[in-house]
């Protein structure tokens, strides 16, 4: 979506031990007023780019996998590209810029920013902007993708359902995103890696096809690399990403008694690489680790926990730590 680079950040803050700030600043509250304003017609332009040119990437992988086959390297820079690209929204835009529920130093940041911003969601600002909003006026008026029943007539769950899933990209409405983000309008870094937001999604189109050339030495290998592991790829997650939303919010079960209608939704734990316990993470969303059970895959977890044992990150939040209460969750 768009960037805001109008405010320049006068320094990068770090904790005592080197990493990122865990402050938020003022995040917005219920007590907010929801957001009003028109519609963002350059947002809504934009929308049907990043959504449509991924849509007809993944239908000319399929057309092409047809004609010339599926390839090995095909499915491997599908599955490596899916794994980095997916542990930056969920690692990286999710549970590290908009929860803050570990820090990192410079380096560690960076690969999180980069990687997020690989999938083509939208620049880390406007991402964790977003995201925040969702928390604030989660399932009522100001949540930007809440797949609540639309309208009257008829199939107004329907309209919701889609709404949520996608449609709140062609109605994204004006508004100051950065008072959402004053932490990380605050750090150089991030807004270093805001600002090539565009930059990041070609390097990862070009790297798949460049594996897939090195690896074939063909303009076959680059080609099926550049559709299976580039524009497939960003169709999948998105699906995937959006699907939380939609489904999160519609089916699935509520071990905890959250004031929103958010749930588990135990199929898409794999893809979404832990971000499917949604209610689990609408429980506590200060976590690091979504599994609150001994059978809940969470592989973003699971890095997350390595990289702290490595050193890598700190300050990690776990559930075994700060037991959600199932009474009377927030």
């Amino acid at each position: 979506m768009t960037t805001d680079n109008t405010t320049t950040p006068t320094h990068h803050p770090t904790t005592p031990a080197g990493g990122t700030t865990a402050s938020t600043g003022p995040s917005p509250t219920a007590a907010d007023p929801p957001p009003v304003g028109e519609l963002d017609t350059a947002a809504r332009r934009l929308a049907y780019v990043t959504v449509g040119v991924p849509t007809l990437g993944f239908a000319a992988a399929v057309v092409f996998s047809w004609n010339y086959g599926f390839t090995l390297v095909d499915g491997l820079l599908l599955l490596v590209m899916y794994a980095v690209t997916s542990l930056g929204v969920e690692g990286g835009f999710h549970r590290f810029f908009s929860h803050k529920s570990f820090t990192a130093g410079p380096g560690m940041t960076a690969f999180w920013g980069i990687a997020g911003s690989m999938a083509a969601q939208g620049p880390v600002l406007f991402w964790v902007a977003t995201h925040r909003q969702h928390h604030a006026f989660t399932d009522r008026d100001g949540d930007p993708h809440s797949p609540r029943p639309l309208g009257g007539g008829r199939f107004p769950r329907l309209r919701g359902f889609w709404h949520g899933h996608v449609g709140w990209l062609f109605q994204v409405r004006r508004q100051n995103w950065a008072k959402r983000v004053p932490d990380l309008v605050r750090d150089r870094l991030v807004m270093r890696l805001n600002q090539y937001y565009f930059g990041w999604i070609l390097a990862g189109l070009a790297l798949p096809a460049l594996l897939g050339w090195l690896a074939t030495g063909s303009v076959r290998g680059a080609v099926g690399g550049l559709l299976w592991g580039g524009l497939a790829r960003i169709f999948l997650l998105d699906h995937v990403t959006w699907g939380v939303n939609s489904i999160g919010h519609s089916i699935g079960n509520r071990p905890y008694r959250t004031r929103d209608n958010s749930r588990n939704v135990a199929p898409l734990a794999a893809l979404s690489v832990g971000g499917s316990w949604h209610n689990n993470h609408h429980a506590r969303p200060a976590l690091a680790h979504n599994r609150h059970g001994l059978w809940q895959i969470d592989p973003t977890g699971a890095v997350i926990r390595a990289l702290d044992a490595l050193g890598l990150v700190s300050n990690a939040r776990y559930p075994d730590r700060e037991r959600p209460d199932k009474e009377g969750v927030d």
